[in-house]
């Protein structure tokens, strides 16, 4: 009898230790990975030519980035590894693939998803210019191209990569001109209980504020976007400056050369959306989440859920994640499993479950911002969809939700597919038409997921 196909869609965390604990079942899962090298967005690596220390990398990670790494080179002989390969579709039980202008077709008897998760992206005027980056993208920039995105960019957004990125940043000798920060301290206190249920997580954030602040680093708490100004740089105008307003309402101008933003992560579920599984609102962090049970099975057999495309909830909860997925695979196709082992698994989940909702309330989304926003600020830069283009579907146009307004106006059907515009434009549409934010739906996805080249080989069904 043939052996079950398992695939495993992702590298980072949560897919490397399912993969692992697949192999060490006896089975050779099939591992997929965007990436060139294995590591995900957090344990990003660098190219092989380059020696960076991996404390300035990962900081306090270090060791667990390390590990990762080396204990999937130790894998690699027990397992189907395809890095630079996207999966894009489903057809029945194939996962529609392409690699390097390579079209293929996957046939799946468990499917692990360990997709991981975006930056959450709040629009404000003027983040379409050159030199605006998300806060993922330019960690990406330090890690994977050893550049920075400028020689003193200003960091803007919440959440515990906004210190992170700007503490690399450091670390890389690039001194960030500020850290803004939209959450305040009071909504931080809200969250502290969430938080100390990982005493040691708060304590490693608590030391990046500080060594940020021993840099003279400006450090501000509870602030308002108003808009990124330009400057001329040759013929091409990029970001130059970031207005802001302080607590008490004031105007503040900070020059740079660069902007990351970021406002927490946006895990990422289209793949899930597009092999019909179960959605649910989700009103800690304000999006629509896959249904799973705790071990991560979705509502269609054999497809399972790993790390943070479940729920952001870090890198060392996507590992346990992604072992207890893959032994609830393994389980459900009649392998034999330690029932122990999967019951530390989810002890050791379940303090991170309120760590999570600390870090949700004590860095909220700043979705009461969407309602300000001014009609030509740009939202869905794909389409080029303004504000005011999403208030006149809610309005006029009496779109009800998200999808009806992207049939009139387009907002979410570009090249990203909702990925950065899609939570901003479902707050504004909710905003205009005074409705809860789950009113407003959320965009649905379509196949490809992203873009693929104009011409590919192969099989595509």
């Amino acid at each position: 009898m043939d052996a079950p196909v398992i695939v495993v869609i992702g590298a980072g965390p949560a897919g490397t230790r399912a993969a692992q604990t697949l192999a060490c079942a006896g089975l050779r899962p099939i591992v997929l990975d965007e990436n060139q090298r294995q590591g995900g967005q957090i344990y990003r690596r660098q190219p092989e030519n380059f020696t960076r220390a991996p404390a300035k990398l990962y900081g306090a990670s270090a060791a667990a980035a390390t590990a990762l790494h080396a204990d999937f080179e130790a894998l690699r002989p027990s397992l189907d590894y395809q890095p630079e390969t996207l999966a894009w579709g489903v057809s029945g039980d194939m996962l529609l693939t392409e690699c390097r202008g390579h079209a293929d077709a996957v046939r799946f008897d468990g499917l692990i998803i360990a997709s991981g998760a975006t930056d959450r992206i709040m629009p404000c005027p003027g983040w379409t210019l050159p030199g605006v980056f998300s806060l993922g993208g330019s960690q990406i920039a330090l890690k994977a191209q050893a550049c920075a995105i400028g020689q003193a960019p200003v960091f803007m957004g919440t959440g515990p990569l906004l210190y992170l990125v700007a503490w690399q940043y450091l670390q890389a000798g690039v001194k960030p001109r500020a850290v803004l920060d939209t959450s305040s301290l009071t909504t931080r206190l809200r969250g502290l209980g969430g938080l100390r249920r990982r005493p040691a997580v708060l304590a490693q954030g608590l030391r990046y504020m500080a060594g940020l602040a021993r840099a003279g680093i400006t450090l501000r708490s509870g602030i308002r976007p108003v808009r990124i100004e330009s400057r001329q740089d040759g013929e091409t105008p990029c970001a130059g400056a970031v207005i802001w307003k302080d607590g008490q309402g004031r105007t503040h101008r900070t020059d740079c050369d660069a902007v990351g933003i970021g406002y927490g992560l946006r895990s990422e579920t289209q793949l899930a959306d597009l092999l019909k599984c179960d959605f649910a609102f989700d009103a800690t962090s304000r999006q629509w989440l896959p249904v799973t049970d705790r071990d991560g099975a979705t509502s269609r057999a054999g497809v399972y859920l790993a790390g943070d495309g479940a729920g952001i909830r870090g890198a060392d909860a996507a590992e346990s994640a992604g072992a207890l997925a893959a032994l609830r695979c393994l389980q459900d196709i009649g392998r034999p499993v330690m029932e122990g082992e999967m019951t530390r698994l989810r002890a050791a989940l379940e303090p991170m479950n309120g760590f999570r909702h600390g870090l949700e309330t004590g860095f909220p989304w700043p979705w009461r911002h969407a309602a300000g926003l001014p009609d030509d600020t740009v939202v869905c830069r794909c389409e080029n969809v303004t504000a005011g283009d999403i208030r006149r579907a809610a309005g006029p146009l009496d779109s009800p939700e998200i999808n009806r307004a992207k049939a009139f106006v387009r907002v979410g059907m570009g090249r990203c597919q909702g990925r950065m515009c899609g939570l901003a434009a479902a707050e504004i549409l909710a905003a205009a038409r005074g409705v809860a934010i789950e009113e407003a739906g959320r965009v649905r996805s379509a196949a490809p997921l992203k873009p693929l080249p104009a011409k590919i080989r192969g099989v595509v069904t």
